[in-house]
């Protein structure tokens, strides 16, 4: 015999709404840190206005890729020895990301993003064999870095400085994340309280 599954209520279709837009705002903030919020991490994220904050990391693998995509855009047809020493450098610096040691974020984010663009934009506005073999090159060695990076797993280094840590108390890193999220809790069964049904 088959469990029967309990009749729960349909959320509101506007309701649903205005818990996505409440939860977007609430955690906007630390959206994109992907690191904690705590002293250690600081050197790792970029504080934008009084609370946002930003991956150093990723900002500056997205600066890497725009730089590439503009001098691609700008930049007149390049020799393919030219190309390929961009290739090439986009793998060394792809390399550079899984170092034990901690390095610059331009030569381990910035760097590696580059030249994919670049060789891309260059690609399809002059064409070529060689550029388009040029381009596929830096984009393997680009995703062969992130899956060797994700395999590895953040650097949390910094955690095993930390008092707190040590001590087994709750992580400061995470409590302005636990704020906002109780606070979230706290408006979202406000608003659910008059959709509940009459028992």
């Amino acid at each position: 015999m088959h469990p029967i599954a309990p009749v729960r209520p349909r959320i509101d279709r506007g309701l649903a709404r205005r818990l996505d837009r409440l939860a977007f705002r609430a955690h906007a903030f630390h959206r994109w840190a992907h690191h904690p919020l705590c002293l250690e991490y600081e050197s790792e994220v970029v504080r934008l206005g009084r609370r946002f904050r930003l991956c150093r990391g990723c900002a500056a693998a997205a600066l890497g890729g725009a730089t590439g995509l503009a001098v691609g855009l700008l930049a007149p047809a390049l020799p393919s020895g030219a190309s390929l020493c961009l290739a090439l450098l986009g793998v060394l610096a792809g390399g550079f990301s899984l170092a034990r040691q901690r390095l610059p974020k331009t030569l381990t984010r910035a760097l590696p993003m580059a030249p994919p663009p670049l060789l891309l934009i260059q690609a399809l506005r002059f064409g070529g064999l060689a550029h388009w073999g040029l381009t596929a090159l830096a984009g393997a060695a680009v995703a062969a870095g992130i899956a060797a990076y994700r395999r590895r797993g953040p650097d949390r280094t910094p955690c095993t400085t930390c008092p707190e840590f040590m001590a087994g108390g709750t992580c400061r890193g995470f409590r302005e994340i636990h704020t906002r999220e109780r606070a979230f809790a706290r408006l979202a069964t406000r608003w659910f309280r008059p959709a509940d049904p009459v028992r």
